[in-house]
């Protein structure tokens, strides 16, 4: 635990377990997208209401702000990463990093900008798939759902080919 990169077949062995633990003990799926635009619509309560919020089509029917599995699963994958960065020593705060800097310039506002704008295109990907890279990459190709093959292939085929768009000529050592 105390190495920065884990062994990739133990670690897929381990998500293998965890998806049989969640679909056992959780009678849910392994995601995230759910427990995020739960945490959007928890956001906009103070400035909808929660009436507001309620009369809201998409909340209402996919994602109403609640503490329930998909928004400890959020949690927990967030404290959860933070502990083993901790663990293995890798973890530092860094707004700019190498890869982009050499790419793209030391600009943290274009950066996070950047990260915001990617944030949103993902989540509306997320939720307009009715599933995200963890529920339909993991949990439905787990179950061999056609759907959740085609969009694992189409996952990995459109995030080689941006990252030849945007990091063509650079290298990393």
């Amino acid at each position: 635990m105390k190495t920065h990169r884990w062994n990739p077949y133990l670690v897929g062995a381990l998500i293998g377990v965890l998806s049989i633990l969640t679909f056992t003990m959780a009678d849910k799926p392994i995601g995230m997208s759910t427990g995020i635009a739960q945490a959007s619509g928890a956001c906009a309560l103070p400035v909808l209401s929660a009436d507001g919020v309620a009369a809201n089509t998409y909340w209402a029917k996919k994602a109403v702000p609640a503490w329930d599995y998909g928004s400890l699963f959020v949690l927990g994958s967030f404290f959860g990463a933070l502990v083993s960065a901790l663990v293995s020593g890798s973890f530092k705060l860094e707004s700019v990093p190498a890869l982009w800097r050499g790419r793209f310039g030391p600009s943290v506002g274009k950066r996070l900008l950047a990260a915001f704008i990617g944030g949103v295109v993902i989540i509306f990907g997320a939720r307009l798939a009715d599933g995200c890279t963890s529920g339909h990459g993991i949990s439905g190709s787990l179950q061999l759902a056609v759907s959740s093959w085609t969009f694992f292939i189409a996952m990995f085929i459109s995030g080689i080919v941006t990252a030849f768009i945007l990091f063509r000529g650079t290298s990393q050592s």
